[in-house]
């Protein structure tokens, strides 16, 4: 194992100035599968489980999903929600039991709610899950199916959580998958960027969001 001296922020940007990293790029269509923008994570003047990498992060995503939105390819919006008894949150929900806990979240609650900076359109597709991956128990991988989808650009939080966990189940299930990096956020910059130095190592191509956009704007 190398031992290093260096920030999880200067291994990312010594991995992302590599300029003979190989891409998974982009293939025919993409969707936008934005994960857990409620309340409960983004809201720092609310809640303590929420937390704010890049201030923007949700205009960059409202810009990104509008642009998909208007080429015709689907955009998900996934948050997070319990039973009164927690029972679906299975043993995830057992580690702690405070107001703060994730099974905690309770459906129509304010912890459960988008975000109102969130512009989530009529057709957009609204799912609520239970564990990390976006793909688990979701309709998510069917409607990427019906969509011809090859590409799932992924935004959200937590990086180090539900971003890593969805972005993994993408390419496990083939997609060629997109993590654009001001559209993520977690609670300490040493998990956010020891993450995102992983997602692109393995499983990702981790991207500034304006090659997001440029892509969409030339299709």
């Amino acid at each position: 194992m190398i031992r290093e001296d260096k920030t999880a922020r200067e291994l990312f940007e010594q991995v992302m100035a590599n300029p003979a990293r190989t891409k998974f790029g982009f293939g025919e269509k993409l969707a936008i599968v934005n994960v857990d923008f409620q309340n409960a994570y983004t809201r720092i003047d609310e809640f303590k489980t929420a937390y704010e990498t890049d201030p923007r992060q949700i205009e960059y995503t409202n810009t990104i999903s509008a642009l998909a939105r208007a080429k015709g390819m689907p955009v998900i919006w996934t948050h997070v929600a319990y039973a009164e008894d927690a029972s679906d949150a299975g043993v995830w929900g057992t580690r702690t039991n405070t107001p703060d806990s994730l099974q905690n979240i309770k459906y129509e609650s304010r912890r459960h709610a988008f975000d109102d900076r969130c512009e989530i359109a009529a057709e957009d597709m609204i799912y609520t899950k239970r564990m990390p991956s976006a793909f688990f128990e979701t309709p998510l991988q069917s409607l990427l199916i019906w969509h011809k989808v090859d590409t799932v650009v992924i935004t959200g939080g937590s990086t180090s959580g539900c971003i890593r966990a969805t972005a993994v189940d993408s390419l496990s299930r083939g997609y060629r998958t997109i993590v654009p990096i001001e559209t993520c956020a977690d609670k300490h910059e040493s998990y956010h960027f020891a993450n995102l130095t992983d997602l692109q190592l393995k499983y990702a191509d981790v991207e500034p969001v304006q090659t997001v956009i440029d892509w969409l704007e030339a299709r």
